[in-house]
């Protein structure tokens, strides 16, 4: 894990735009995903009422935290967006992902349905607000677990989430359906 957030200080400290930030922090992470050893038993556990996030690291200056979630069968995260940019990468099982756009409607706002997808083991996601609104869910039969860098101090925050979305939202698959 410190070869993981020396890389990802190298990476974020170079002081360019969000979204180049996220796809340099996506190349250093990468390498990483897959080991055993990479997590501790603790970082490892689930919670069967909803998904879970141990905070591995907090930058001590608030640039960025490393953040292990686990996701048991059947969990995911509402739509959201986040605070700062985002890299996850599927360190043991597969993560399924809507994503959307917000589409002003008149003086309200709707969600549209932009793709789906599905990154198995060793996948990486890049994504910086504005345009990162998405639903995350465990579609799989086993537990999944993804490591999360973000560029905001989690340990403060305790949370990425920018805002949840209750808005229409649609066409797209089904959720069961990812």
């Amino acid at each position: 894990m410190q070869q993981l957030i020396a890389d990802i200080r190298a990476a974020a400290g170079r002081g360019l735009d969000p979204g180049t930030t996220a796809r340099l922090v996506a190349d250093r992470l990468a390498p990483h995903l897959g080991p055993d050893d990479l997590l501790t038993p603790e970082q490892r556990l689930g919670d069967p009422a909803r998904y879970r996030q141990h905070l591995v690291h907090a930058e001590a200056d608030g640039s960025f935290s490393v953040v292990a979630l686990v996701w048991l069968p059947g969990q995911q995260t509402p739509i959201h967006d986040h605070v700062a940019w985002c890299v996850a990468g599927v360190h043991r099982g597969q993560e399924s992902e809507l994503r959307y756009r917000l589409v002003p409607d008149g003086p309200t706002a709707r969600l549209e349905f932009t793709e789906a997808a599905v990154s198995p083991q060793g996948s990486v996601a890049a994504f910086a607000p504005p345009g990162d609104i998405h639903l995350v869910r465990n579609a799989g039969p086993g537990t999944a677990l993804s490591i999360h860098v973000y560029g905001a101090d989690i340990a403060r925050l305790t949370t990425s989430i920018r805002r949840t979305y209750h808005l229409p939202a649609g066409p797209g698959p089904a959720i069961g359906g990812m």
